[in-house]
């Protein structure tokens, strides 16, 4: 496994990381298949474990903990979330310095640790003051209950730029990560919160790499969706919202480049993310072992220049700025 620094910072991570939703874990096989899982993961030299404290009601955070508190704690890197409501109070969501001190409690005591590496502000809140907010969450490097601190979804590159005047107005710990979604599918990232994050020295641990599995392969244009995948009982339906005809298309040109390169589709959507050094780490949302074992190819596989550019073609990707006044 190889590791890359979190921006940055002197933290180090594996360039394949493993999300614990545990949103469908319903009877003791599937807890069974999670947990070989996240020890595969571990054995195979995995050390970056990413949680939150809305999935699953905390109970995520539960099963996590419950398994890396089986190594030593030095051993692992483990991230969660604030944001989503915890509770029925007015208070129970957000960023408000409140709700932050008392949900990382919260998440602690769900972990079973004492610290959590990397603490993730999960959206963004704009009935709190960002300063408030920053504060907060630099208060608790302060305490040693978080060790760094970023954010997720809906921080633009104007929002990470006030973040960066504040924290850099008052001497605030600085901020060290984000985390948004990035694929070859949906590329908004490149537009303008790359180059924030390159110039400030953040890094980026992405989520849904694959595109809810449309980078799998396993969809196809004129046929069933397959039995048990997301498309067949996601509530949101977001992969639905992908699995168009030119997405299709796109997606089957890929699979042929990958089939040529001698791997396939999960490994070219994953290896496409790495080639970036400002990417830390790329969070997997693997559901059992061969899922894994799939993924962690991607850390030695490197796509070669010319393939690399018939991809390219293929995505059609034009990236804009945007600019105001």
């Amino acid at each position: 496994m190889n590791y890359r620094n979190v921006g940055k910072s002197g933290l180090k991570v594996s360039e394949i990381a493993v999300g614990s939703w545990m949103t469908d874990l319903a009877g003791t096989e599937k807890v069974d298949i999670a947990r070989d899982t996240i020890r595969l993961a571990y054995d195979k030299g995995v050390n970056f474990f990413d949680c939150a404290d809305a999935y699953s009601g905390g109970e995520a955070e539960k099963f996590l903990g419950k398994i890396l508190n089986e190594y030593q704690r030095h051993s692992y890197v483990v991230s969660s979330k604030v944001f989503f409501p915890t509770g029925g109070g007015a208070n129970d969501w957000g960023l408000s310095r409140k709700h932050i001190f008392e949900n990382v409690d919260r998440s602690l005591l769900n972990l079973n640790m004492d610290y959590i590496d990397l603490y993730y502000c999960h959206r963004f809140d704009n009935t709190t003051p960002m300063e408030e907010t920053l504060r907060a969450l630099s208060d608790l490097v302060s305490k040693g209950k978080i060790l760094y601190y970023g954010v997720s979804e809906e921080w633009g590159a104007a929002r990470l730029e006030e973040a960066q005047r504040i924290i850099e107005k008052y001497g605030l710990y600085p901020m060290t990560v984000v985390q948004p979604q990035y694929n070859m599918i949906d590329r908004y990232i490149e537009h303008e919160i790359m180059s924030v994050c390159e110039k400030y020295g953040i890094g980026i641990t992405p989520f849904s790499p694959l595109a809810q599995g449309l980078l799998t392969g396993k969809y196809k244009k004129g046929e069933p969706y397959p039995e048990g995948s997301r498309a067949t009982h996601q509530a949101d339906k977001q992969i639905n919202n992908l699995l168009t005809d030119e997405n299709l298309d796109k997606v089957e040109k890929l699979s042929k480049i990958a089939e040529e390169l001698g791997t396939n589709m999960s490994v070219i959507a994953l290896s496409w993310i790495l080639r970036k050094s400002i990417i830390s780490s790329v969070i997997t949302g693997a559901s059992k072992p061969s899922q894994l074992e799939n993924n962690l190819a991607a850390a030695d596989f490197r796509i070669p220049a010319d393939a690399f550019e018939e991809i390219e073609k293929i995505l059609d990707f034009k990236r804009f700025e945007r600019h105001v006044g």
